[in-house]
């Protein structure tokens, strides 16, 4: 299904977005797990959207991209004279911004121990005081806590503190990484490919093969992955049709460059396993290795050092 531009093909995300609207209805505490570029922000907008705060105030910080020292002032505001540099009329925090509305704390496992101690108050008591303030402010706001991390196991190795993390493991959602989401794989290619050819006013298609080979990539940066890689194709591609070929140069870097030595082998394997898998299936079904390249979209001279690089025979041999 797509709603409002969220694609959902696959049962395991289609199931993920029923709950976060049930979910959506109370205004419990969520905590949403997830890797890097899985759609977590994607699944606390669509609970935002169907909560009956829907009309208030929905603000995000990422708590790991501002530095300590101004993230207490950032959340809880500070008043007149708190520090050098402060408004002289002081200045509300997001907490107070988003009363009544929903506040997301992305990346919380980011948060410093001392932070931590701060925020499980607000939770706690429904209150802040700003900084360099003498008295408290209530506060209604419904906390999303978004994180790349396994919270549980932080609590274990003493990274996060226990009390904190049950006041925000009330409601608790897991955003499935794509690759265990494949069926919504080909949908999302498609809306980013359309999306793509739209703002840059070009025309693009993707060969059965570089298809084929996209399809059954693992994706270890998720979505935000994908639509990189989209983009980046169309980009680069010399014309309308982009190869297998050109897929795999975009995944695997130059030999050149400086970043090479920090794939990871199970990158590499990976991309190698697909490849191989593709080009023995178009050796299958084609009477000639001129064919087979025809197929896969890359000259003769390529499918050649590809075969002695995978050992592979033609059937026609």
């Amino acid at each position: 299904m797509l709603n409002q531009e969220i694609i959902a093909q696959s049962q395991e995300f289609a199931s993920l977005l029923d709950r976060a609207q049930r979910i959506a209805l109370f205004p419990s505490t969520v905590l949403l797990e997830g890797e890097t570029g899985a759609g977590k922000e994607v699944v606390a907008n669509w609970i935002y959207r169907h909560s009956p705060r829907a009309s208030f105030p929905f603000i995000k910080i990422n708590c790991g991209a501002i530095p300590e020292t101004l993230l207490e002032s950032e959340l809880f505001g500070y008043e007149k004279g708190a520090f050098t540099g402060a408004k002289n009329e002081g200045n509300p925090g997001l907490f107070e911004l988003a009363d009544k509305g929903t506040l997301l704390l992305d990346e919380v496992g980011e948060l410093s121990l001392a932070m931590q101690v701060k925020l499980l108050r607000v939770l706690h008591d429904r209150e802040i005081r700003r900084v360099g303030g003498s008295w408290s402010r209530t506060v209604d706001v419904r906390v999303i806590a978004c994180t790349n991390k396994n919270l549980q196991t932080m609590v274990e190795q003493h990274l996060f503190r226990e009390d904190l993390f049950y006041r925000l493991n009330v409601a608790y959602l897991y955003v499935p990484p794509l690759r265990e989401r494949r069926e919504d794989i080909l949908p999302l290619l498609n809306h980013f490919l359309n999306e793509i050819m739209e703002e840059f006013k070009i025309n693009r298609r993707f060969s059965n093969e570089a298809l084929n080979f996209i399809l059954n990539y693992d994706y270890p940066g998720n979505v935000r992955e994908l639509r990189n890689l989209v983009e980046g194709l169309c980009v680069s591609a010399e014309s309308e049709l982009i190869t297998l070929d050109s897929v795999v140069n975009r995944l695997r870097p130059s030999s050149c460059s400086p970043l090479t030595n920090h794939v990871s082998s199970n990158l590499q394997a990976q991309l190698d396993a697909a490849e191989k898998t593709i080009i023995q299936q178009a050796l299958l079904k084609s009477p000639s290795i001129r064919q087979a390249a025809k197929i896969l979209g890359i000259s003769h001279a390529t499918l050649l050092r590809r075969m002695q690089k995978y050992d592979l025979k033609s059937k026609s041999v």
